[in-house]
This record gives C-alpha cells, structure tokens and sequence, in this order.
C-alpha cells in the first residue's frame, strides 16, 4: 500500500466515524425532543383536568353565592316589611301614649345611616357563570 492510499484509508474511517457520530448525536437530539413533547402533551393534559376541576369549583360557588343572594333578598324584603310594621306599631301606640296620658314603651327605629354595611337600597348581584371563563382548546 502506498502512503496515498493509507491516508485515503485514514480520511474514509474519519468521515465514518463521523457519520456515525452524527447519526448518534441526530438519534439523541430526535430522542429528546420526542419527550420533550411527551412531557408537553402531559403537561397539557393535566392542564386541561386542572381546568375543568376549577370550572366545576365555579360552578359550584356561584350556585352556593345565588342561594344565599337569594336568601338574602327574601330576608331583606322580610326586614321593610317588619320594619313598616314596627312603624305602624309605634304610631299606634304614641296614639294611644297621647290619647291616654299613660308612658309607653315605644322601641326605637334603627336608623340605617349608623349602619353604613345595611345599604339602604337593595344590592344587585353580580353574576358569572363558568361559561364566561371557558378557554377553547
């Protein structure tokens, strides 16, 4: 063999080699973008459960909040009618205080404005349902 051929021989196992070290590096990269979007497409999935999970919670706590809204109005329209009873009430008796001379135990009115949380009017809801956070996918 001459020397020209024992360095073409040299160059052909380098370029070989190299191949194959290119195949193998190509293999790995192939290899790790593949879990790479395995890992995404669990991510996504858990995403997607942690999302219905969340819109379920929602649901639930707008039907809880509606109850005890509506509860509450009813117990607010439970109050002006007490109230205009207790009204009607004491006008009667301070009649009665005036027309018989005798000291009557009229209870006070509460008055609304030294209680600033009891609003005067009613409070309207605000209301959301699921739907208006849903994502589509």
């Amino acid at each position: 063999m001459s020397s020209e051929e024992d360095r073409q021989v040299v160059v052909d196992q380098r370029k070989q080699k190299r191949m194959l070290s290119n195949r193998e590096s190509a293999r790995r990269s192939r290899m790790r973008k593949q879990q790479r979007l395995d890992e995404l497409v669990n991510q996504a999935a858990r995403l997607k459960n942690e999302n219905t999970q969340i819109l379920m919670q929602i649901n639930m706590i707008t039907e809880q909040y509606m109850k005890v809204e509506s509860e509450n109005a009813v117990l607010r329209t439970q109050l002006r009618e007490l109230t205009e009873r207790l009204k009607s009430v004491n006008s009667v008796l301070m009649f009665m205080e005036e027309f018989s001379g005798l000291e009557m135990d009229i209870p006070e009115m509460p008055d609304p404005m030294l209680q600033p949380w009891k609003l005067p009017y009613p409070v309207q809801p605000i209301t959301a349902s699921a739907n208006t956070l849903q994502y589509n996918y």
